[in-house]
């Protein structure tokens, strides 16, 4: 009941003044996070929980399948404010195996609106068609397709006129592609990441 979760809070609200009294004073002074997390709306992949973060050191946009439209305006405003004010060192596109949006877009069946936001891991699934095929275990393929789809997805965002104007005006960023297990809750780095400077493109090793 809704009424369970007002219980937790206030149990968690109390344990952490407990442990600090000036835990809170200090979360609303200042946000100042190093982080850009942009992951998938999974409820079981929580940005701060799993890489260890406190609130307040990760800013985090989640949409389903971790995917980046050029033109969303929700995550180009994210994108903007955490480049520009908060001044983010890292963005981390982070998706996860066991993807239901990945699925989803390939299980050839209608799902509604959600098929045309995922339209961008088919274009993926095509472009990538005869290595996919190659996998014979199907849970094995959409798993490989995940990380195709972050590694596009990295190289998409650094495309973007935000990221290029960043790193044109000599900011500080770099962009990364990661991948989470379910099974395990473990990250893994795919190795396909974009920095500034003389490296303006992505170089995918996945």
């Amino acid at each position: 009941m809704l009424s369970d979760l007002l219980d937790h809070n206030i149990r968690w609200a109390t344990g952490k003044v407990r442990e600090d009294p000036a835990y809170f004073r200090r979360l609303s002074a200042l946000q100042r996070p190093e982080y850009l997390w942009i992951g998938c709306s999974d409820s079981r992949v929580p940005a701060n929980v799993i890489t260890g973060l406190e609130p307040g050191e990760v800013f985090v946009h989640r949409n389903v399948a971790n995917l980046v439209h050029r033109a969303d305006l929700n995550l180009l405003s994210v994108l903007e404010f955490a480049v520009e004010t908060l001044e983010v060192k890292h963005i981390i596109v982070c998706g996860h195996y066991g993807c239901g949006g990945v699925r989803a877009a390939m299980d050839g069946h209608r799902h509604g609106i959600i098929d045309h936001w995922l339209q961008p891991v088919r274009d993926v699934a095509d472009a990538h068609g005869e290595a996919l095929e190659a996998v014979r275990d199907p849970d094995t393929r959409l798993n490989r397709l995940c990380e195709l789809s972050i590694a596009a997805q990295v190289e998409g965002l650094s495309r973007t006129p935000i990221i290029q104007s960043a790193w044109k005006r000599g900011k500080e960023l770099t962009i990364h592609g990661w991948v989470y297990g379910l099974n395990d809750g473990l990250i893994r780095d795919l190795e396909c990441g974009c920095a500034g400077g003389h490296t303006e493109k992505c170089h995918d090793r996945s």
